[in-house]
């Protein structure tokens, strides 16, 4: 079955501090497709221009030249505030450092993007619930983040990435601060996600081990994608 393309980037550019001495390329026209369902790695080392890459994606940062399509969107026209409705209802995010609200605990903070998206009380606890346990963290809903461990925290995360069943999910460094045994879980949890749900991936990582396992690993360096090819689990 053919897949359409969701995410396509062309010619972007970012560039900080623009117009002073210390002005600052750290994408240098980036081309980058990614189809619906697919599961992608962009592999690079620390400063290679990945998170910014992941940011521009996220609707979190906007290039400073360059064309962005997300599922059909000109994300470059969009206001703001269809670039939040975007990120609330399309866009699940998982990041290194969990960001999850320390005095709420972990039910309440897999029902905030839901409050944002106006889903009603009921509905925000019951499919909060089914998605805690969908993570392996059923017992421990009730917990504040500081009361779990870091892997817990962070299937914590995926639980609330997944709230209003985004279609992509994208995940910077999502093992990053978790210990290997661990890290093994968290992505056992993404290989479910992309093969039963059908979701798009995004794993943004500098372990070439990690970015081996999905289905194609894109190189960046120095802000340039410099190699591309397929991963254990490619077509």
């Amino acid at each position: 079955m053919e897949r359409k393309p969701v995410i396509q980037l062309q010619d972007i550019y970012k560039r900080f501090y623009i117009g002073t001495p210390n002005e600052l390329q750290v994408l240098n026209g980036i081309n980058l497709t990614v189809e619906e369902g697919e599961f992608v790695a962009i592999v690079g080392q620390s400063g290679s221009g990945k998170s910014t890459l992941m940011n521009i994606i996220g609707a979190l940062d906007r290039p400073t030249e360059g064309e962005y399509h997300l599922d059909g969107v000109d994300m470059i026209a969009a206001k703001d505030g269809e670039l939040s409705q975007i990120r609330n209802r399309k866009i699940g995010f998982v990041f290194q450092t969990y960001n999850l609200i320390s005095k709420t605990n972990a039910i309440k903070n897999v029902e905030m993007p839901m409050l944002y998206a106006g889903v009603s009380g009921r509905k925000r606890v019951e499919r909060a619930k089914e998605l805690l346990t969908l993570v392996g963290m059923e017992e421990r809903m009730r917990h504040l983040p500081e009361e779990l461990s870091g892997g817990q925290k962070q299937r914590v995360a995926i639980a609330r990435a997944m709230a209003n069943d985004p279609a992509i999910i994208l995940a910077d460094e999502p093992t990053g601060a978790l210990d290997s045994a661990t890290g093994r879980l968290v992505m056992d949890i993404f290989h479910r996600l992309h093969k039963e749900q059908g979701k798009t991936i995004v794993l943004i990582t500098h372990s070439p081990e990690l970015a081996e396992e999905t289905e194609r690993l894109i190189t960046i360096k120095d802000g340039n994608i410099t190699g591309e090819r397929s991963g254990r689990n490619g077509q």
